[in-house]
This record gives structure tokens, sequence and C-alpha cells, in this order.
């Protein structure tokens, strides 16, 4: 039987881009922000319920990745604020943001005038937790209507990130749906993440979002 040696790990280059990354934004003292999650799971509408309060302190950039249009990167402008997108079609519609592909646009949104990036990653829970972006903190957004046992089926995304949102809750009393059963799936996998229960669409659950930021920026 013949031994084949590992002798180069296929992520490297993303790995190293993802640490020029981290060194070219901690000169600048930039914060980076990756937001993970489904489609569906409203971290466009999340970002667009808590960008105008943040940029009230912050010079905020955002990066939006999709594999086709710019969508979400068109609602963000709209707010008035830096954005830039990212299609992976011309990546052969990639799943997930690496950062060969995020290097490029923190560039393009002149990121070393920005106080934070956020970047809003492709729809997935999967992929994007695979793959380092050089981002200093990682958020995963989980609708409540995804069913309470998603952290458990895919749970890398919960281990590598800093916080777990919890988006849509005001739909819960509408359905079948254990809470419990999803907040222990996600401390099983990860006792240290913080979690927020939350909709995009109430005004003041935003309030501990902006807190939990704002926290990390000082």
């Amino acid at each position: 039987m013949t031994n084949v040696k590992m002798v180069r790990n296929v992520l490297d280059k993303n790995d190293r881009l993802a640490d020029d990354i981290r060194e070219m934004t901690a000169t600048s003292n930039t914060v980076l922000f990756n937001m993970m999650g489904t489609p569906g799971a409203g971290k466009t509408s999340l970002l667009e319920a808590l960008i105008p309060e943040l940029k009230k302190d912050y010079q905020i950039g955002v990066i939006e990745g999709d594999v086709a249009t710019a969508n979400d990167a068109d609602r963000i402008a709209a707010l008035d604020v830096a954005a830039a997108q990212i299609n992976t079609d011309r990546f052969g519609g990639s799943c997930h943001l690496g950062s060969e592909m995020v290097k490029p646009a923190l560039e393009e949104l002149d990121y070393q005038d920005l106080d934070m990036v956020i970047i809003e990653n492709i729809g997935n829970l999967i992929c994007p937790a695979h793959f380092d972006i050089g981002a200093n903190y990682n958020i995963a957004v989980l609708s409540i209507t995804e069913g309470a046992d998603k952290p458990v089926k895919y749970p890398l995304m919960f281990r590598e990130s800093q916080l777990a949102i919890i988006n849509k809750i005001d739909l819960l009393q509408h359905l079948n749906i254990d809470i419990d059963e999803m907040l222990t799936g996600i401390k099983d996998i990860n006792s240290k993440i913080d979690i927020l229960q939350m909709s995009a669409m109430n005004q003041n659950d935003g309030v501990e979002l902006h807190k939990w930021i704002a926290d990390k920026m000082d």
C-alpha cells in the first residue's frame, strides 16, 4: 500500500492572503466583520436596520458577496455608505468568498479611511466557514424559520463565529420550533459564542447588536 504525503495545504494561498488582509487592516485600524448565513436568513435586512445607527459613530464600508446581481449592494449603497459588490460567477459560481476576492474589494473601498468593513458572505451554511478571509470577527445569522436542528447539522459556522444571531424571532409564535433546542445546540458547539435573538423588522432589537459591534470597536 502506497502512502501519500500531504505536501501542501490546498488553502495555503487563501490563508496567506488572509494574513495579508489582517496586516493591512491592523495598520489602518479597520475592523472586519464577516457575516455568514443561509440565503433568506435576513443578513441584508439586518444591515439595513443596523447601518443608519452605526454610521453616526463610524465610517463604514460593506462588501456584498453574491453569485450574481448587485441587488444587495444597491440596497446598502442607498444607505449612503461605501459598498463593493463581489459576484462569484466569474470565479465559477463559488459558494463562498475567498481572501483573493476580498482583498481587491477592500482596496476598492479605500479601507484605510474606514473604521469598519462588514462583509456579507455568500448565502450558505457550509462553505463560507471553511475559508479565512482575514476578518476580526465572524457572525453567523440563522433564521428561526430554518429549524431548531440547523446548528448541530452545520456546526463549523457556529464553531468559527463569535456571535450567532437568531433572526426573525417575531415569527416564533407561528412556528412549531423549539427555541431552547436551537440555543442549546449552538452552545454545545461553542460555549463561548454570544447569541442574540432578534428581528431585523424591530428597531429596538437592533440595540443589542449595535452594542455588541461597538464593544468590538473599542
